[in-house]
């Protein structure tokens, strides 16, 4: 089943680690990196305000275990975002090359 993750990063280099990561052990077909993300929250009895990107990353739902292994490895944050949505529907072209890049069973 397709999948899409998304992981916040402190910045674009982080975020590139962890796309090129991905990418390269066939975890993820792609991973795009949106630069314009703002992230409020609460950490340890403060509200923390800080400019973070977004990695978008599609991969297949069989994966998302090893994703959260790999991303726990490298990222920065002792609780980073690491959360998964299954993908009903995507362009037939799209969905066979995003197959086609990912580990296989």
């Amino acid at each position: 089943m397709r999948f899409v993750v998304f992981i916040t990063a402190p910045d674009e280099e982080v975020g590139a680690n962890i796309a090129r990561t991905l990418v390269e052990k066939k975890l993820a077909a792609c991973v795009n990196i949106l630069k314009v993300s703002r992230s409020i929250y609460s950490w340890q009895g403060k509200i923390e305000d800080h400019p973070e990107v977004l990695l978008v990353v599609k991969t297949k739902e069989k994966l998302f275990d090893k994703i959260v292994q790999e991303v726990e490895k490298i990222h920065p944050y002792t609780v980073p975002e690491i959360i998964g949505f299954e993908i009903k529907k995507s362009a037939e072209k799209y969905a066979k090359w995003w197959d086609l890049s990912v580990l296989q069973d």
